[in-house]
């Protein structure tokens, strides 16, 4: 028998992103927050996340993301790490302000890598896009990360029109630094928050990429190129209009108040996870999440 969740598009899940929390101690100009509308009172709680991990990784799901809000945000997520089941990759996007004193820990609690929200290494532009003088507390961050074998850390840099999309050169050097252990995630400006003037010609950044690239490849899931520069591994992240990114989802996400998400683009197809519900009542609800999947953009897309 399949054990996998399979959508009605042949699209198995393979991975969970999981947002615990909607706080953040950042006001970046571009964040989507993770799709979710409103507020909420209720933020999921450690047994419920470990439950629904669990429910999924007996239908072969492997990866498990964590996201806020800022996840470290909350001061249990230590606690959250050692409740999973044993899973081939645990990670965690982070804005990397509170990172630097909790690395370590949350390597030991079982956490295998970050991603490093890191828009601009120029302290005024850095202001610019988070409304925050943390620059320097990110950066420990991402040495603490490193020390702590959270690796490869992927930086997010979200490309900026007028901002930052000339500060690509300085990225790679940057990240060259650390010998292999830094990933550039140079990432396409999704407009959820009338950022429209700020939205860069990511053609020409892809072939700016292709003429400094030594070799170029690409992944299978979600079109992203990959381009070695000068020892760097650099992904170019393209999320919009990409029916190929949406034909290769293999992602469900959860919101930090419990409720499963198909798509980071709907609102309107949402399932509530009850606080203590068993691992069995989960794993029905992770069966009708799947069975609503779908793709947010189909055109030309292989269906």
């Amino acid at each position: 028998m399949n054990n996998m969740l399979t959508d009605h598009y042949g699209r198995a899940i393979t991975s969970l992103r999981i947002s615990i929390t909607r706080k953040c101690n950042l006001n970046c100009i571009y964040c989507h927050g993770e799709g979710e509308n409103g507020t909420s009172g209720r933020e999921i709680s450690i047994d419920t996340i470990a439950k629904i991990v669990t429910a999924a990784a007996e239908y072969s799901v492997t990866k498990v993301k964590f996201s806020g809000g800022e996840p470290l945000m909350r001061n249990d997520f230590e606690e959250i790490l050692a409740a999973l089941p044993p899973l081939k990759d645990i990670s965690a996007t982070t804005n990397g302000v509170l990172l630097s004193r909790r690395a370590a820990l949350l390597a030991e609690s079982g956490l295998d890598r970050v991603n490093i929200s890191l828009p601009s290494l120029d302290e005024e532009h850095y202001k610019r896009i988070t409304g925050s003088v943390a620059l320097p507390r990110v950066l420990d961050g991402l040495d603490a990360a490193v020390d702590a074998g959270l690796t490869p850390v992927k930086i997010n840099m979200v490309l900026l029109k007028g901002i930052n999309v000339n500060e690509i050169d300085d990225a790679i050097h940057f990240a060259a630094k650390y010998d292999g252990n830094v990933i550039l995630q140079l990432i396409e400006l999704m407009n959820f928050k009338n950022t429209g003037q700020y939205t860069v010609d990511i053609n020409s950044i892809e072939k700016m990429l292709e003429s400094k690239a030594a070799c170029v490849r690409e992944r299978e899931l979600h079109r992203r190129k990959k381009y070695f520069i000068d020892g760097v591994e650099v992904e170019l992240v393209r999320p919009i209009d990409n029916s190929k990114f949406c034909a290769n989802c293999n992602r469900l996400r959860v919101t930090s108040s419990g409720k499963l998400k198909a798509c980071l683009m709907r609102n309107d197809n949402l399932i509530d996870i009850k606080e203590g519900a068993e691992v069995s009542e989960i794993k029905e609800l992770l069966r009708k999440a799947v069975e609503l999947r779908e793709p947010y953009c189909k055109d030309n897309a292989p269906f």
